[in-house]
């Protein structure tokens, strides 16, 4: 049999056994809700270190083995005067240590306490409870409510079960939707936050903090909701008037799942009324170490609740901003917990992104800049603008037209789609030949690349540099610069999405996920973005290669 450390092991160990090592205390809670645990050891530590009864805590979801079951009766349990279990699904989702747990109270006179984990009354439970139902009615109006404050009143309630001088308060209720702050109304625009009543009730909010300090240094202010789930007619309710309280530039959601049904019609939801954008926004339930092995990134379990359901909604996906940190033992309950630990740099790239968002919608139509990248696959002049099914530079042209009429500014547009492939063709594209003749008016110095190159990572110029040499040796450069595949039209620049590399097969690398991209591929989108000042870019034709670049899927 292979036994685990639970000092190493994960929360959710699948088959395996574990053997939690916990020595015995007058008092044992057991339940599946991580955030449960960790603020029922926040409120023990408010108690103080001499406070009793003694108390152990263990998740249910590293007691699915029956040896692991086993151990934890011998070792822990048997010397208990109390044991409280929380069971969400009934007895049938513990179904072995509700029965072990039932013959050592009866065995040894231990008080057991079985709750639902919901708000559903589980007669079958109480029947299986040791103690009175209007105990256990009581207690289960601590853990309903939820909350460190009333977490802590049930350790009180249950200290003076157990015969120790403790008068507990009343629960509390705890909202379905509440506010965790609101903006300074210092005229700087609102980004809502929203996110899972769960971290406030475990106390577990660094990221919470970390997300609002970072939209306040890129110069938003934040009005953040906790919410215990957005299809809940009473969120809604709660949501809605919050965001009409306080008109919001953008909505960050931390939330999973849809209030859409998937296949059905779209539902309203809590954000439709604002017409603003939704930034979905996502605390893996992994570690951080597990997504930079992987070339996925992401986890299946994280990828639905976060990422596939949230686009039924019309969310906008970012990234993940959190990871769950290193499992740290509480000394004083022996339970090893772990923590959302949020990202610097990827929280503070969502923060950048909002701010985008609010100023793309402050800027009036005209003054927009707005890239369209026409897709070339492979990378020969035959196949520029290409799409399957798609006639793009009709298609182009047509883009180009909308936004005439709403507004932005387009000037010098092609008047039709032979005059749209002559412009392309007589500048620079990724076909290498007859580049001397090729005319440019878009460029940028390699000296300027240089200085961009150096704001990423060693470790990436060092692979640039080693597959395609320095940046001077690229295709595209001429006299001392790289001469982009970029058309001017006013305000809107038209141009071709750069090839993943020259003089590579493009059928074998253009999805190449290990293949790093040229300088000249960087020179692109970095004159877009920090050159020009690009506020949308868009790719039309056949899906582009920005995707297949390395980097985690998600």
């Amino acid at each position: 049999m292979h036994l685990l450390s639970a000092r190493s092991a994960p929360s959710d160990v699948g088959d395996d056994a574990v053997d939690l090592g916990q020595s015995p205390a007058e008092l044992v809670i057991l339940s599946a809700a991580e955030s449960e645990l960790s603020g029922l050891a926040a409120a023990h530590a408010r108690r103080g270190a001499a406070a009793r009864p003694t108390l152990r805590l263990a998740n249910l979801l590293q007691l699915h083995h029956p040896l692991s079951v086993d151990l934890y009766v011998e070792k822990t349990l048997c010397a208990a005067r109390l044991i409280v279990v929380r069971l969400l699904g009934g007895r049938s989702y513990w179904s072995y240590g509700v029965e072990q747990l039932r013959r050592l109270a009866l065995e040894r006179g231990i008080g057991l306490v079985c709750l639902p984990g919901d708000d559903r009354p589980d007669p079958e439970l109480a029947r299986l409870s040791t103690l009175p139902n209007e105990l256990l009615d009581a207690l289960h109006g601590y853990f309903l409510h939820g909350g460190i404050e009333n977490l802590g009143a049930a350790l009180e309630f249950l200290a003076s079960e157990l015969g120790y001088d403790a008068t507990p308060p009343s629960p509390r209720a705890l909202p379905k939707a509440g506010l965790y702050c609101e903006p300074k109304g210092d005229g700087r625009p609102i980004a809502a936050l929203v996110f899972y009543r769960a971290m406030v009730q475990s106390g577990d909010l660094a990221l919470i903090d970390a997300i609002i300090a970072a939209l306040d240094e890129a110069g938003l202010n934040c009005l953040a909701l906790h919410v215990a789930g957005l299809k809940d007619p009473e969120v809604q309710a709660v949501v809605e008037a919050a965001l009409a309280r306080h008109p919001v530039s953008i909505v960050l959601n931390l939330t999973g799942f849809a209030v859409t049904t998937p296949g059905a019609a779209a539902s309203r939801t809590p954000f439709s009324a604002t017409g603003r954008p939704v930034l979905q926004l996502i605390a893996s339930g992994g570690s951080e170490s597990a997504w930079a092995a992987g070339t996925t990134g992401l986890s299946p379990r994280d990828i639905a609740m976060s990422v596939a359901l949230p686009e039924i909604d019309g969310r906008l996906l970012t990234r993940a901003v959190s990871f769950k940190g290193d499992p740290v033992t509480d000394a004083a309950t022996e339970i090893t917990l772990t923590r959302y630990r949020p990202v610097p740099d990827r929280v503070a790239f969502v923060a950048r992104l909002s701010r985008a968002w609010v100023d793309l919608a402050k800027t009036p139509a005209a003054e927009r800049r707005v890239a369209v990248l026409l897709a070339n696959y492979p990378d020969r002049d035959g196949r520029l603008a290409n799409g399957v099914g798609l006639d793009t530079p009709a298609s182009t042209l047509a883009v180009l037209e909308a936004l005439a009429q709403a507004g932005y500014h387009v000037t010098d547009a092609p008047p039709d789609t032979g005059a749209l492939m002559a412009m392309l063709q007589a500048g620079p594209t990724n076909a290498l030949a007859d580049r001397a003749t090729r005319r440019s008016t878009i460029s940028l110095p390699v000296e300027t690349y240089r200085r961009l190159l150096a704001t990423i990572p060693a470790a990436a110029r060092a692979e640039i540099d080693a597959r395609w040499g320095p940046p001077e040796v690229d295709p595209h450069v001429v006299d001392g610069a790289f001469r982009l595949s970029l058309h001017s039209l006013g305000r809107v620049v038209l141009g071709i999405q750069p090839a993943r590399g020259y003089q590579v097969d493009p059928n074998a690398t253009y999805h190449s996920p290990d293949l790093v991209p040229p300088h000249g591929y960087l020179a692109c989108y970095w004159w877009l973005r920090h050159i020009w000042g690009a506020q949308a870019v868009v790719h039309l034709g056949k899906h582009g290669n920005l995707e297949w670049l390395p980097g985690k899927a998600l």
